[in-house]
């Protein structure tokens, strides 16, 4: 009797620890697996407060944090407060930060299809370039670069870029002749500027001001949100209105931490990925034409708009960059961007 009393003991005993086993794998499962992890993400960028890109950062911290109930921290880190041109990219690389949205034309060394908004008189408007990168050929760009452990998530515009000078008023192609300006790099704005005979020099936009102040270079080109906001009118004495190339910008992460993230987290952070975009792209137009208006009424430099005739011999001179580049950037690249152009 004792010895069955004993073995019915030992069964029950087994009995409870196997169902608190079972209690305590399914807590944990749930805590990991639903959860949303408590973390601190970082985001730099290089410009202003007073920009969409900033605007759009501030819209994806707040539904960020908003939503995760404070346990997703976001931090923003504007105007290269973190890091700079020079060195976010290998920072985002090595997971020091997990969000940065630079200038696309920052990565035509990693992939020559970046220089799309370099290409001379490509888009006329904010809608078709992001058309072009919301699409099929746009989106197979920004995951281009997932040997290097990065993703593109997501782009958000700046608008057109205006050139300013310290020398004399530009309106015809012969007026660049023997100037130098600054500009983000690349293959295609180098054959830009040499059509045009200037040269042109790669300068982190946080040391812009200075070399314009300076004189390292006489002139450079941005959009009117970056030119006013950065105070460039200041060191500048001509701004002409071209709208030849652009600033675009997209979001990009480190994968590790991507994919580090469970689904419920995720889905909070690319929610808030999306909110900031709507934010950026519905802030760029807008916040460009204010930038304008406040340029003009500081009047420290003498804005000059082109006629439709000037513009068409701009083109002319420049057309001939797209053939130098068909085969490096893709003949596919360029339809699907005159297809997003139309």
């Amino acid at each position: 009797m004792k010895k069955h009393i004993l073995t019915l003991s030992l069964l029950m005993s087994a009995v409870v620890l196997a169902a608190c086993g079972d209690d305590e794998a399914t807590t944990s499962g749930e805590s990991n697996g639903d959860d949303v992890q408590e973390m601190t993400i970082k985001f730099s960028h290089v410009v202003a407060e007073n920009t969409p890109k900033h605007q759009g950062a501030l819209a994806m911290k707040e539904y960020i944090e908003k939503e995760s109930d404070g346990a997703i921290e976001v931090e923003i880190y504007p105007n290269s407060s973190l890091f700079g041109d020079q060195d976010e990219y290998q920072n985002l690389v090595s997971n020091n930060v997990q969000f940065i949205a630079p200038d696309l034309s920052k990565f035509v060394g990693n992939n020559p299809q970046f220089n799309v908004p370099s290409l001379p008189f490509m888009f006329d408007n904010d809608e078709e370039a992001i058309k072009f990168w919301d699409g099929e050929k746009g989106q197979e760009i920004l995951g281009s670069l997932e040997g290097d452990g990065v993703v593109g998530l997501s782009m958000w515009p700046n608008g057109g870029k205006h050139v300013t000078n310290n020398e004399r008023p530009i309106d015809s192609p012969d007026d660049f002749e023997g100037l130098k300006f600054r500009t983000q790099g690349g293959q295609v704005l180098e054959a830009i500027y040499a059509a045009l005979g200037a040269g042109s020099e790669s300068i982190p936009f946080g040391e812009l001001y200075t070399a314009l102040d300076q004189g390292v270079v006489e002139g450079q080109e941005n959009t009117f949100s970056n030119i006013e906001s950065k105070k460039f009118d200041e060191v500048q004495k001509y701004m002409t209105v071209m709208n030849h190339t652009r600033v675009d910008y997209a979001i990009f992460t480190n994968t590790k931490f991507w994919e580090s993230m469970n689904d419920a987290t995720k889905e909070i952070v690319e929610a808030g990925i999306d909110e900031g975009t709507e934010v950026a792209r519905e802030e760029a137009k807008s916040l460009n034409e204010k930038a304008l208006e406040l340029i003009r009424e500081r009047g420290q430099v003498e804005i000059i708009e082109l006629t439709p005739e000037q513009i068409e011999e701009f083109r002319t001179t420049l057309e001939p960059i797209y053939d130098e580049f068909e085969d490096e950037i893709g003949a596919d690249v360029y339809e699907a961007a005159r297809e997003a152009a139309k």
